[in-house]
């Protein structure tokens, strides 16, 4: 990296915020995972239309990508997706939001990825838990126009951070009384302060915890099964896919989270992506990253 753009994970979290919020997203190295790039590389994703939206969020205008393939089957389901990024950081652009929309609106399943305000400085949840929500919100009452689907049919999922994000606004719709999504993905969720020993004790120096805290915005904050939906009651979430690595310290997040919909009666599937780490999404050379895209793709085409 140059002296003006350091390898922010190499930094200590404190310093990582204070360059993300004084410089903005760093620019992907990667000279390939621009979207001609990936059209290039995957010619079935030619015929996948982009549209540029803003979503009016309590946190302000927040930008989203409509993405949908009219020239293939509509699967009768939709997705709004979260990418992920530590609360701190993620874009649209990234693989994990971009290519996976793309991939999945080639499958027929029209997307809406969406962003929200990171975690930095004086910002906390649930600022963007409440934008997540605000994007949720206006799929659903734009959801024919946009999507092609009634709200009912529409789906919430997201990545790491984004999973955490999705599960949690799930969670906050069901407490308020609200209609919940068809079903939920959560791919290698963040859903514990520390997601490699969920219903413990987090290490507070553990890089788990320091990004559980800067999240939560306060020790008290991390206990709050909103901001961490795996403290919280499963009870009355709708369907669900919880993808997980083989490889990922995360990996016992996302495993316990769905053994516990299951013990509830509730309607679970876990995937695991075999010799795969946490983001491989976000990789689209990673060979496992198809297989797991794929079979997002045909759980919620079963879905419906």
């Amino acid at each position: 990296m140059t002296d003006t753009q350091p390898d922010l994970r190499a930094l200590p979290l404190p310093d990582a915020i204070a360059w993300l919020r004084d410089h903005g997203e760093p620019a992907d190295p990667r000279p390939d995972i621009d979207t001609a790039s990936l059209l290039r590389r995957f010619p079935h994703l030619a015929n996948v239309r982009t549209r540029d939206l803003v979503v009016e969020a309590p946190s302000g205008p927040q930008p989203a990508r409509l993405y949908r393939d009219d020239t293939v089957e509509h699967a009768g389901a939709a997705l709004v997706w979260v990418h992920g990024g530590a609360f701190i950081g993620g874009y649209l652009e990234m693989p994990e939001s971009n290519w996976v929309a793309l991939e999945l609106a080639a499958r027929g399943i029209p997307v809406l990825a969406v962003d929200y305000v990171k975690c930095l400085g004086d910002v906390h949840f649930p600022a963007p838990s409440d934008d997540v929500l605000a994007a949720w919100r206006y799929a659903g009452t734009n959801s024919a126009e946009l999507l092609g689907v009634e709200p009912a049919a529409l789906v919430l999922g997201g990545a790491s951070a984004g999973g955490n994000l999705a599960a949690g606004a799930v969670a906050r719709l069901r407490d308020a009384g609200e209609s919940l999504p068809g079903g939920l993905v959560l791919g290698y969720p963040a859903l514990d302060p520390d997601g490699a020993h969920p219903g413990g004790i987090p290490d507070p120096e553990s890089p788990y915890a320091k990004l559980s805290l800067n999240f939560a915005g306060s020790p008290e904050g991390m206990h709050n099964p909103h901001a961490f939906p795996g403290l919280g009651s499963v009870g009355g979430f709708p369907p669900t896919l919880v993808v997980v690595c083989e490889h990922d310290s995360l990996r016992p997040s996302g495993e316990a989270f769905a053994t516990r919909l299951a013990a509830a009666g509730l309607d679970a599937t876990l995937y695991v992506e075999p010799d795969a780490d946490h983001g491989h999404i976000n990789e689209p050379s990673d060979p496992g990253a198809a297989r797991t895209l794929a079979a997002i793709g045909d759980w919620i085409g079963r879905s419906r």
